[in-house]
């Protein structure tokens, strides 16, 4: 009999797993002292293994925003860094961008980093808050809506993400 790769029992793939955790985390500690340095905070690191070329994204973030000036310096100088540590033994691409004035907020790290900031939160049953993320825990979000704080259970979150400042009407 020939197993489908999705048949595999999960201990079988969890090497491959854990070596891709390591290596992200050895990537990370790689990266966030080039990011302190530039003055930059580290928003989420991807490292999505494939073939033929894996891909490492990483996602930046300082006050006032980052422009395409902030990206390249990164880039080249976490590329030459990984290059010379040796993490990687295949190809990869490296992306470096700033996080999107409406990205998803699915991480812890991503919840820390969006505080203060404007959000959309959508709950279970439909319903949406608008509002700046004033505070956050592992069983909350308090959000400041303008009109006063609203706590949201996070076992009642269905998705939520950065709701961009800008100079425009908003659409209801």
């Amino acid at each position: 009999k020939v197993l489908k790769n999705w048949a595999l029992p999960s201990f079988l793939l969890s090497a491959a797993a854990m070596q891709d955790d390591d290596r992200s985390a050895r990537i990370m500690d790689l990266v966030l002292p080039v990011l302190r340095d530039r003055g930059l905070e580290l928003v989420e690191l991807e490292w999505h293994p494939r073939r033929p070329r894996s891909v490492l994204r990483v996602f930046v973030d300082k006050p006032g925003g980052v422009g395409i000036a902030d990206c390249e310096r990164v880039s080249r100088e976490v590329g030459d860094l990984l290059d010379v540590a040796g993490l990687n033994d295949e190809s990869y691409d490296l992306e470096v961008s700033s996080p999107g004035l409406d990205r998803l907020l699915r991480t812890e790290r991503e919840w820390r980093w969006a505080v203060g900031k404007r959000v959309r939160v959508w709950q279970a049953g439909g319903r949406e808050t608008r509002g700046r993320l004033a505070e956050v825990s592992t069983e909350a979000l308090v959000v400041d809506t303008g009109t006063g704080r609203v706590e949201l259970p996070r076992s009642t979150v269905t998705k939520a993400r950065l709701d961009a400042d800008v100079p425009w009407a908003r659409r209801p």
